[in-house]
């Protein structure tokens, strides 16, 4: 038997030109949305006005213009105080002098570290295995325990180096730390858990408090059930690349990538982040970047 190759008529190439055309459309489209930012407003009663939250800038060369704008339109908030939920480098060998952007805010800033300020877990392949890993760790609010986490390649030393050049740049870091914020005659009570993946996570004993209290933490499924009246989390990207039935399984509660869930005792909110990881370039799919604020001292436009 003899194989006979089809012939290619007008109607193939015409298709083949539309498909070419699409994928440089749709790439064109995600790298649109991955410049722009999204401005998602919380009410909360008894929180201080003007918090405001954004995780992940994932800081490279080709994203400070977009982590420029994120900074004016925090300004534009006219912040109280500015959290960020770690993730602050990209890549195996990050530019640290890149982290001087921060300057930029025109309010107090605290930080948490993620999985990527100690090279944790930062591929497909070892993000697989954290997940996998994080069976056999204790997020029991009273004996929390993730270093289970920890392998060989988490770089402890680096993180060092990460929160040093964030210091540096008026941000402090918070690792397993509570600060108490007078925010306008407003207090706040802030807990930062330093890194899940990193299994260097090690919540301090909070003590009772009338003021409003957020637990910041980067990894969500690191989160235990504390009994505060807020925690913020990042890591998740918002998924990066949506679609109607990943938000119908993220609105369920069937996923974690975005939004507001609710716990037994507080509710938690997962940011979409500003920045994106895994590519050389900024790519999005119907999941804009997000600049997340808590009770805004004027409505959000």
């Amino acid at each position: 038997m003899t194989w006979k190759v089809p012939a290619f008529t007008n109607n193939h190439y015409f298709a083949f030109f539309i498909l070419i055309i699409s994928v440089n459309a749709s790439i064109g489209y995600m790298t649109w949305e991955a410049q722009g930012v999204e401005v998602t407003e919380l009410q909360l009663e008894g929180a201080p006005r003007g918090i405001v939250f954004i995780a992940d800038p994932h800081l490279k060369a080709s994203n400070l213009d977009h982590v420029h704008a994120v900074i004016e339109e925090i300004n534009r908030l006219q912040p109280s105080v500015v959290l960020i939920g770690g993730d602050f480098v990209y890549g195996e060998d990050p530019d640290l002098g890149l982290q001087e952007i921060w300057r930029e805010i025109d309010a107090p800033v605290y930080a948490v570290l993620g999985n990527h300020d100690y090279k944790a877990g930062i591929d497909a392949s070892t993000g697989i295995e954290k997940v996998s890993a994080l069976s056999g760790a204790s997020l029991c609010p009273d004996c929390y325990d993730v270093h289970c986490l920890r392998d060989p390649a988490t770089d402890l030393a680096f993180g060092d180096e990460v929160e040093a050049a964030l210091e540096e740049n008026g941000v402090t870091v918070l690792r397993n730390e509570i600060v108490e914020l007078d925010l306008e005659g407003e207090n706040l009570v802030l807990v930062g858990v330093d890194d899940g993946w990193a299994g260097v996570a090690d919540p301090p004993e909070l003590q009772p408090s009338d003021a409003f209290t957020i637990y910041m933490i980067h990894e969500p499924e690191c989160r235990a059930n504390w009994d505060c009246d807020l925690i913020l989390a990042g890591h998740t990207h918002g998924g990066q690349f949506n679609s109607p039935v990943i938000q119908l399984l993220n609105d369920a509660g069937l996923l974690e990538l975005s939004g507001q869930k609710m716990g037994e005792k507080s509710p938690t909110f997962i940011s979409r982040g500003i920045g994106t990881s895994n590519f050389d370039m900024e790519l999005r799919f119907f999941c804009c970047p997000e600049i997340v604020v808590i009770n805004p001292p004027s409505p959000v436009p």
